[in-house]
């Protein structure tokens, strides 16, 4: 804790990168293991999304269910500790991976948030916005009887469930009729070139980078890391586990993030 204290008051320009392991104390499960692998099936690829009915029916079946304990889960002490660091004047971006906005609702306010949030929907043939809200609504009024399904929560508002998926009604976009996907990037979709240059715009402007509470085994992410260390900017991380950029890291804590940062922000002067 010590050196990660001296590292935070050595830098006074942070950019900060958080993942899944950030979101975990808030009841929101993480995709990988300790080693980085899968702890469970692959999420669904945006070209599947985008190219069969069936997988969209399987997938919005599994997020209806998905989104009620997803949408209700509040900032744990991670997220607290971050905005408390952010009102100090010690971290100039937060850049996160997760969906859930969480940064948000626990005060932070320079947030990027890479890979979108999950509460909003984009019709991919005109561009539409509609809000989850709406959308959970849309599917309990086409598909009576939804609510009276059990299933156990999953990474990023998904739920494990096994139906009979096809007799699942989805609603098309109310100006074209177009699909609807969530307003995140999937996998094997790029992320937005604007989201891109603002994180590397902040990265140019920081003075060194905290990585916390995740494995940086996407691309998207791992980027920011791989080019920090070419500017020679000192990067500390907090993560139990391996990462994909663990022979970058001048410094690393490998203990539970919310513990860590909460003791980090109460042990800075203000």
């Amino acid at each position: 804790m010590q050196l990660l204290q001296q590292f935070i008051a050595q830098h006074r320009q942070l950019l900060v990168l958080t993942g899944a392991g950030c979101s975990t104390d808030s009841g929101i499960p993480d995709y990988r293991d300790g080693e980085g692998l899968w702890k469970r099936r692959k999420p669904i690829l945006y070209q599947e999304f985008m190219g069969s009915e069936a997988t969209r029916q399987r997938y919005w079946a599994r997020s209806y269910l998905g989104w009620q304990p997803f949408s209700q889960a509040i900032p744990n002490p991670a997220h607290h500790a971050l905005a408390r660091l952010e009102s100090q004047g010690r971290i100039g971006q937060l850049v996160t991976q997760n969906v859930d906005g969480l940064h948000q609702k626990a005060g932070s306010r320079r947030v990027i948030d890479l890979h979108g949030r999950l509460e909003q929907l984009c019709c991919q043939s005109c561009g539409e916005l509609e809000s989850r809200h709406w959308m959970q609504q849309k599917l309990a009024s086409l598909n009576p009887g939804i609510d009276a399904l059990s299933a156990t929560t999953a990474p990023d508002g998904d739920a494990d469930l096994e139906i009979d998926f096809s007799r699942i009604t989805i609603p098309g976009c109310p100006i074209c009729g177009g699909i609807l996907k969530p307003d995140v990037v999937f996998y094997g979709e790029q992320v937005p070139r604007s989201r891109i240059a603002a994180v590397y715009d902040a990265l140019r402007q920081a003075d060194a980078l905290l990585v916390a509470g995740t494995s940086l085994m996407v691309f998207s992410a791992f980027q920011f890391i791989r080019e920090a260390s070419r500017l020679g900017k000192p990067i500390a991380a907090i993560n139990q586990g391996k990462t994909r950029a663990d022979h970058l890291f001048q410094l690393k804590i490998e203990q539970p993030v919310g513990d860590t940062l909460t003791a980090l922000s109460a042990s800075l002067p203000e």
